[in-house]
Formats: C-alpha cells, sequence, structure tokens
C-alpha cells in the first residue's frame, strides 16, 4: 500500500493516463483462440478513415469498450477487433483534390495507389486517437478492407452469392448521381426538403402540370384516374408530345391522384419510382433524356449536352414562347439525394450487379437477434418490408474491390475466376483458362467495382474466421454494435449475407447507439459550426472525464448532446472520488488491516449493504448495456453514501484507538476494492491509479466484483441512525452552531435497541445514550406562538391587544383556548388556529429541548 505522503494531493489525468497507455500491452486484450473460457466476440464498426476519428465514432467505441473491459473482468475470452472500411468516393475526391488530378488523368493502378497511400496515412492518424481514449482494442484482430486478404473475402463472396442465385446482372432502372458517376443503393439516397415549381401547360389539348419539364423528351404515356370523369373519354387515345412530336398513349390507373395538379400524369423513364411501376406494369418503351454524366442525351434533340437544369430552364423558356405554359405554382417537395454530395439522384436505365432481397429470410434472422433497445428492431423490419427493388451493389468508381468477372470478347460469356486465384482484378489479369463456351482467350474484363458496403457487410465472417470452406466454429459473434442512422445499411447487408452465405443470423444482439449533437441541439456539422473533435477534450479534461461524457450523456439508442458542463463534472467526480481514496488510505496505513478480519459494527455494516446493492445495479446495467445506470449508480454510492453519509459518520471512529476502528478499516477496504472495479470498464487509468496506492498487479486484470451482503436489520436500522444523524446537523446547523462545536448530551429514544459504536456522538461532538421506550417528559407551557396570517386580517388594529389578552391567560386557557377573550372590555372570539402553546421540557428538573422524528425522540441538555 501506497503512503499517503506519495499519493499526489491532486489527479494529474495527463500524467496518469499518458503513464498507464505506456504501460498497458495490447498483448493483453488479444482474443486466444486456443482459450477454454466463454467467447465474446465483438463485429466492430469499421469507420471510414478520413483521418479525423470523430465524436460520434467514439461514443460508440465508448461503449464498446465498457462491453470489453467488463466482459474480460466477468472471465470471458473477448474479441474487440479494430477494422477500416477503406473504399469508396471520399478518398478518391480527397486524392484528386491534393494531387489537383481527375481518376481519369493517371492509370487506374496508379489512381489506386494514392487512394492506398493517403488511407494508410488517415489510419495512422486515427489509430492514436483510439489509444488516447483508453480503448482496449484486439490489434491483432485488425484489417483493413482495401488490402488483398481482405478483399479477397469479398470477392469470394460475390462468386458464392453469384452461384447460389442471390446476384446477377441486369438492365435495370437504378438510382444514379450524375455527379459523383455512379450507381448508388436505395439506403444510400438522402431525402431533403427543397422548393421548387409546379409547371402546367398545354399537352396536345389536354393540361398536364409537372415540376421536371426536361424530361418531356422521356415521356411514354400519359395517365389519368380511372374514375377521373374529366379524362374518360381520352382513355385509350394517343397525344402527341408537345416541342418533341412523338406520340404516347393515355392509360387508366389507379395510383394516379385526381386531387393534383390536373389530375393527370406524364409518365416519363424515369422522374420518379411510381414512373418505374408504371414502366413495368404497362411494358412501356425506354426513352433515355439523361446521360450518366446528368447531361441530355441525342433523344433530346436542340437540347443535348445541356445540363438539367439548363434544359429545364430552356423548355420553359421554348413552352412559353410557344404559348404552352399555361402557369406556375411554388411547391414544396422531398427530394431524394447522394448521401455523399447531396445531388439530386436521377433514376437511369443501366446494366449493372444486383444481389436479390429475400424479406423472409432476413426478417427471420432478424427476429432471431437481440435488440438493444428493442424498439430498433423495427426501423429495420419497416425498411425491409418497403424494399421495392433489389440491391444495386455496382458503382462506376475506381477505388473499391474489382468485381472478379470477365466476359468473352467473342461470344460474350461471363467467365468466372477460380477461387483459389482470388483477390485478382479483371481489369488487369486474365482468365487462365479459355472461354468455356466458344474456347476465345480474348477477354473484356469488368470495371465496375463493388459498393463498398460489400466489403463491410462481411466484416463479422472475417473476424471470426470465415474462408469459405464452412461456418466459423465462432460464428456467430455475440453482439454488433452501430449506429441507429446505419441500421438499413450496415446491419441490413449484414443479415442479408449472413443468411446467404451461412444461413444463420450474424449475431446473438445488436447494441444501436445514438447520434452526438452539437450544444445547439442540432446534429454536428462543418455549416453549423458545432463540431467537437474527440482530442480537444481528451487535452482539456482527458480520457476518463470524456468517457465518462459518453456513458452519462442519455440511455442506451437515444441521440446525446454534447456539453462541455457535462464533462467538467465527469472530471470534479475523479477529483471527489480521489480525494475519498487519499483519505481512506490515509487511515488504513496507521495499521495493517486484517483481510480476514470480520465487519461487525452498524454502520460498516449497512455501508456493505448499500455497496452490495449498487454493485447488483451496476453488474446488471452492464448486463443490459445501460451504460448511464450503471455510471450514476458509482457516482451516488460514492458521492452520497460512502463521502456524505457513511465517512462523516465514522470519521470519529477513525481518528481513535477504538477497537471498533478495525471494523470501519476492513468495511472501508471492501468498498474502495469494489468501487475500483465497477468504475474500471468506464474510467480504467483512473480506476488503474486508484488500485495501484493499495492493490498489486492491475485493477483490469482482476475478476468483477463479488459482493452479496444480506443484512435486513443493519439496512433498515443504519438508515434510521443515518437520516437521524442528517436532521440533527441541520438542527445544529440551524441553531448557529458549528459542525464541530460542542452540542451536549443527548438520549436518543428508539424503537430498537441500537449500538452504534459511538459514532453519532462523535459526528456530532455530543453526549448520546441510545433508550428505547419513551421518555419522562416534565411538560409545562412556556409561552404562545401567534399565527400572524390568522390574526392580522381577523382582528387588524385589535391584533396587539388580542395578543396580549392571549398571553395574560392561564396555562391550561392557552392550552384549550376559550371561546372568547376580553380585549379593551370587549368580549372577542378567539379565531381558529390563532394561536399555539409554547412548552418546555424537562427530565428530573433538568430542562431538555425535544426533537421528534419519525418514530425517534430526542431530549437535549445543552451543556
Amino acid at each position: 500500500m501506497s503512503s499517503s505522503h506519495t499519493i499526489p494531493k491532486n489527479y494529474d489525468f495527463r500524467e496518469v493516463e499518458e503513464r498507464w497507455q505506456r504501460t498497458w500491452r495490447d498483448e493483453d486484450n488479444y482474443f486466444d483462440p486456443d482459450s477454454t473460457k466463454p467467447r465474446f466476440i465483438i463485429d466492430t464498426p469499421p469507420p471510414y478513415p478520413t483521418g479525423n476519428f470523430h465524436i460520434g465514432n467514439a461514443l460508440n467505441w465508448c461503449y464498446i469498450d465498457f462491453i470489453a473491459r467488463y466482459k474480460r473482468m466477468r472471465g470471458y475470452n473477448v474479441m474487440f477487433p479494430q477494422g477500416w472500411d477503406c473504399h469508396g468516393l471520399p478518398t478518391e475526391v480527397k486524392v484528386e483534390e491534393i494531387h489537383g488530378i481527375t481518376k481519369n488523368d493517371v492509370p487506374r493502378e496508379e489512381f489506386r495507389r494514392l487512394c492506398r497511400e493517403l488511407t494508410h496515412e488517415n489510419i495512422a492518424k486515427m489509430r492514436t486517437t483510439l489509444r488516447r481514449c483508453g480503448f482496449s482494442t484486439d490489434w491483432s484482430h485488425e484489417y483493413i478492407t482495401m488490402l488483398p486478404q481482405y478483399f479477397g473475402k469479398t470477392q469470394l463472396s460475390f462468386l458464392r452469392m453469384l452461384k447460389a442465385g442471390y446476384i446477377y446482372q441486369s438492365e435495370h432502372p437504378v438510382n444514379f448521381c450524375t455527379r459523383c458517376e455512379t450507381a448508388i443503393a436505395f439506403a444510400e439516397v438522402s431525402h431533403e426538403g427543397r422548393e421548387t415549381k409546379l409547371n402546367f401547360f398545354d399537352f396536345d389539348g389536354l393540361e398536364i402540370a409537372t415540376t421536371r419539364p426536361e424530361l418531356l423528351a422521356a415521356c411514354v404515356a400519359v395517365a389519368v384516374h380511372p374514375e377521373d370523369e374529366r379524362y374518360t373519354d381520352l382513355v385509350g387515345k394517343h397525344l402527341t408530345v408537345p416541342l418533341f412530336g412523338h406520340e404516347v398513349a393515355v392509360i387508366k390507373d389507379e395510383d394516379v391522384d385526381p386531387s393534383f395538379g390536373s389530375g393527370a400524369v406524364m409518365i416519363c423513364t424515369f422522374g420518379d419510382k411510381q414512373d418505374v411501376h408504371w414502366w413495368k406494369k404497362y411494358d412501356l418503351p425506354l426513352r433515355k433524356a439523361i446521360d450518366r454524366k446528368g447531361r441530355m442525351t441525342a433523344l433530346c434533340g436542340r437540347y443535348e449536352g445541356m445540363k438539367a437544369e439548363e434544359c429545364r430552364t430552356a423548355i420553359l423558356g421554348d413552352m412559353e414562347a410557344a404559348g404552352i405554359l399555361k402557369r406556375q405554382e411554388k411547391l414544396e417537395q422531398r427530394v431524394g439525394t447522394c448521401w455523399r454530395c447531396k445531388t439530386p439522384i436521377e433514376i437511369l436505365s443501366e446494366r449493372q450487379w444486383f444481389v436479390r432481397i429475400k424479406p423472409e429470410e432476413i426478417l427471420k434472422a432478424a427476429r432471431q437477434v437481440k435488440w438493444y433497445p428493442e424498439h430498433m428492431q423495427m426501423r429495420l423490419e419497416n425498411w425491409v418490408e418497403q424494399m421495392e427493388w433489389d440491391w444495386c451493389i455496382s458503382r462506376q468508381r475506381i477505388f473499391a474491390t474489382p468485381i472478379p468477372v470477365w466476359f468473352c470478347a467473342k461470344c460474350g460469356e461471363m467467365v468466372l475466376p477460380d477461387e483459389a486465384d482470388l483477390p485478382i482484378d479483371p481489369t488487369v489479369t486474365k482468365p487462365n483458362h479459355p472461354c468455356p463456351t466458344c474456347g476465345s482467350e480474348e477477354f473484356v474484363g469488368e470495371d465496375d467495382v463493388l459498393d463498398t458496403w460489400m466489403d463491410s457487410s462481411i466484416s463479422v465472417l472475417n473476424i471470426t474466421g470465415w474462408d469459405g470452406s464452412e461456418t466459423p466454429e465462432i460464428f456467430p459473434a455475440q453482439l454488433r454494435p452501430q449506429g441507429h442512422d446505419i441500421i438499413r445499411t450496415w446491419a441490413f447487408y449484414t443479415i442479408l449475407r449472413s443468411v446467404a452465405l451461412t444461413g444463420e443470423r450474424p449475431w446473438d444482439g445488436i447494441l444501436v447507439n445514438g447520434m452526438v449533437l452539437g450544444e445547439d441541439g442540432y446534429k454536428m456539422s462543418k455549416s453549423r459550426n458545432n463540431i467537437i473533435p474527440p482530442e480537444d477534450i481528451l487535452s482539456e479534461y482527458g480520457a476518463d472525464a470524456f468517457r465518462q461524457w459518453g456513458a452519462m450523456g442519455s440511455a442506451t439508442g437515444q441521440d446525446i448532446m454534447f456539453n462541455w458542463n457535462d464533462v467538467v463534472a465527469a472530471s470534479r467526480f475523479q477529483t471527489k472520488m480521489w480525494n475519498i481514496i487519499r483519505f481512506v488510505l490515509t487511515q488504513l496505513e496507521r495499521e495493517p488491516v486484517d483481510e480476514a478480519a470480520e465487519v461487525t459494527e452498524l454502520l460498516d455494516r449497512w455501508l456493505l449493504v448499500k455497496l452490495s446493492k449498487t454493485a447488483a445495479e451496476v453488474t446488471n446495467a452492464l448486463e443490459t448495456y445501460q451504460f448511464d445506470q450503471g455510471l450514476k449508480a458509482i457516482r451516488d454510492f460514492t458521492r452520497n453514501i460512502l463521502a456524505d453519509d457513511y465517512i462523516e459518520l465514522v470519521k470519529g471512529r477513525l481518528y481513535s484507538d477504538a477497537p471498533e476502528r478495525a471494523s470501519a478499516c476492513r468495511a472501508l477496504t471492501i468498498t474502495v476494492d469494489a468501487l475500483c472495479r465497477m468504475i474500471a470498464p468506464y474510467t480504467p487509468h483512473f480506476a488503474e491509479e486508484c488500485w495501484a496506492q493499495f492493490r498489486e498487479d492491475s485493477v483490469l486484470k482482476q475478476p468483477w466484483v463479488e459482493i452479496a451482503v444480506d443484512d435486513p436489520e443493519a439496512e433498515r436500522i443504519g438508515d434510521h441512525v443515518v437520516g437521524l444523524t442528517a436532521e440533527l446537523r441541520r438542527y445544529k446547523h440551524d441553531a448557529g452552531l458549528a459542525l464541530n462545536a460542542p452540542f451536549g448530551t443527548m438520549n436518543i429514544y428508539a424503537p430498537d435497541q441500537i449500538d452504534d459504536s459511538g459514532d453519532v456522538a462523535r459526528a456530532l461532538n455530543a453526549t448520546v445514550a441510545w433508550k428505547t421506550g419513551e421518555p419522562k417528559l416534565e411538560k409545562s407551557v412556556a409561552g404562545v406562538t401567534f399565527n400572524m396570517a390568522v390574526i392580522g386580517p381577523k382582528l387588524r388594529k385589535q391584533a396587539k391587544a388580542f395578543m396580549q389578552a392571549v398571553e395574560a391567560l392561564p396555562a391550561e386557557a392557552i392550552v384549550t383556548p376559550p371561546a372568547t377573550v376580553s380585549v379593551d372590555g370587549e368580549e372577542i372570539a378567539v379565531p381558529e388556529d390563532a394561536f399555539a402553546p409554547k412548552f418546555a421540557f424537562s427530565v428530573e428538573g433538568e430542562e431538555v429541548e425535544v426533537l421528534d422524528f419519525d418514530e425517534v425522540t430526542v431530549t437535549l441538555r445543552r451543556d
């Protein structure tokens, strides 16, 4: 045990955290595949390596680390891997910006090399932040999706799902970002409110209203509602499309809203999902008006080459010139945009690769997973049930996993690589065998790449050791922690792929965290200037204060608002607990504490009962991932029960040489030991430093706290003693006495016989005798207390004379008031509750103060 003289008075988080981070060994956190311990595998989110491990990432990792550290202390073999989801457009854009190039200015492989270099640099920066936060990452299971050993598994999973019929290639309408020049999945489409104009124009004698006149060249039909009497005669006829001259049929369909616009709808290929639905339903022709770069095609005649916005302006101008534009109305609408660049998406018909969505098997697996919080499961179910199209997995980019497919240049046959040859880049290598259909040796490699979610959605398979030979022995994982914003992407895709590749659910449970909001209550963003980098918090208050903020900010699953005051409060709690540890160690070092000694005294037993209940509450909170409840229980116990109640009551005994002192020292040893263990998952550096003052080894290597003290009598009587002492201290303060001033002689009459080892007497600096029964009091009237709230309004000018008359009454009349009193010769009615007697008490002729509390009477004689 450290000497109190060597324990710093102030807790220096900078020195402590840096020292322990240098001391801790990565190997202590490695998952041991040969261990016989129960396993707990965490499918950790692989962040995108931007170089900035933002506060939302950090919150999620706080949760994961609380779980990992707790489970290790519970005896589990824990895997807390770190992955990096590398592929994607943001890196490509950053590389283009840094080097002043576009992806087409350099060879494909050179551009990929530049992307890999930037990604490695960013990963190194983010690793530093992870370590500064004190996360107990299993670095032996780190994976980087852009490296061959990982994306080779992505390609293997592609081939397996292709052979099983889950993956297919087809020309089909897809969401397309013309700025990023790639297809995107529905899950990557954001929706924003924007103001546009609803344009009413003459469509060959029929009024049409549209927000997208630039798609006029792609018009393939006009639809009206079957019961709309305005257009009954038009159904089945053909109309000529203005400005372009081709003819389209008028069809009827119940999906048309007669109350919107003119009630007649122009069907174009494609303005929205409804157009796609009608196009399929009625087998309409395909007219492509917009290309992959967002420019108008040759189909659009003189508008060819224009951007969609330019074309819209030009067509509206030509309509006005032709006299067919009737009017325009402002319209608020929800526009689908690219989640990356916020450009409005187009629906283009393109040949792409897709994964079949099988809702029933996805929902079945999702329902086998326990969701924390439970209501988050509905988000996934709602998403699955509203899916209308399959998952488009091909992208027209460069920095991503290549699709491992060739096509025969002669006959067009699809040719696949041998699984043993993976990973491959079909734009660089050729098959090692001729075309199986025609024997040709000329091939065209697929130059589309895979959606990055195809990489990350096999994270759980990767960490559990999937190689395609069989389902790994340690699959499924025990937990997936992630944000609620990627339920419809990462959670959905992982469940889909897990079922397709193994037939099983990917995890036993999924823990969903909320988003971090700025101090202004809005989602953190550069445009709002409300971003707080984790490094700012770490530098100012340290990792453990930051981790406490993460735990206490909100219940699991709810969004959390960042507030500097919460971090300050966390730092102050560490200071409070540090001072408690210093005080306790000062007492314990006076003489060796017998670790086998029994805790015998009332308040010591009371403390251990409260400690036992706190440990049970913290354990349950960590088992159910209610981190805020667990840390709150620790804080409340430490500040209120241990410091304010217990230590203040037994301080005098600790300062004494009484034999009962040993019981208090043993109780404090047990308590500090348990507190260090309980707080270790939350604040590992702080817990380690406190533990090192009186124990050997590391608190992080200790088993979880095991304490179950059941002593109802000690708890019940202890509660009375603690509550009574608080009331008496308050009474003493209200009497104008310092808390350490002498307080006289006190008899306490309680329902139970109490032996408090003299703790109350020392705490109050009084002579205290505990008794049962009722005190033998001599009671006498000592005066009158007047109720001016009654007397003033009732008697007004006579109030003073009334009070004098009452004071002159005999004692029995003060106790039992008469109906009237004489005031200046006039009988005045005594108002109800106008006054009450003041009593004086004495015991055996000595005057005492009598204090009544719940079931307790105290007589006090001032010395």
